[in-house]
């Protein structure tokens, strides 16, 4: 039987003010910057994944492949990925992206597209790394 425990919002917000030269409030201190660290990263992961299954809903594929499109548009735009996503997310929602991320999410779709078919050469529009004489 699965049971869940709902806690108030606001339970971890306990006031401790950490004393000079007191250990236990320099822990305190040191363990609230962490939780607020984990929270930060738990936010960025819900909006990745929900990103993530927009990606797998509108370019049918799998997680893996719509999780490297997004870190792809990510490196393309140099913008850390949870704001990659946050910007899908409001972009499914009504506000348009960025032209630098939707040049970013037209190549990356070509290539997953490109990978798809199992082809090895890169879009028309893509440098190929090879240079012809």
């Amino acid at each position: 039987m699965h049971r869940a425990t709902m806690l108030p919002e606001n339970w971890w917000d306990l006031r401790t003010e950490a004393v000079a030269g007191n250990a236990a409030g320099q822990d305190v201190v040191a363990l609230r910057a962490e939780i607020d660290q984990l929270r930060r990263a738990l936010a960025g992961r819900m909006v990745i994944d929900q990103a993530c299954g927009m990606v797998m809903v509108l370019a049918p594929c799998r997680r893996g492949p719509a999780r490297n499109l997004l870190v792809d548009i990510s490196r393309q735009c140099n913008t850390k990925l949870p704001e990659v996503a946050a910007a899908v997310v409001a972009a499914w929602e009504g506000e348009p992206l960025s032209r630098l991320m939707q040049r970013a999410l037209r190549h990356a779709l070509r290539r997953l597209y490109a990978e798809d078919r199992g082809c090895d050469s890169s879009p028309a529009d893509e440098p190929s790394g090879r240079e012809r004489s």
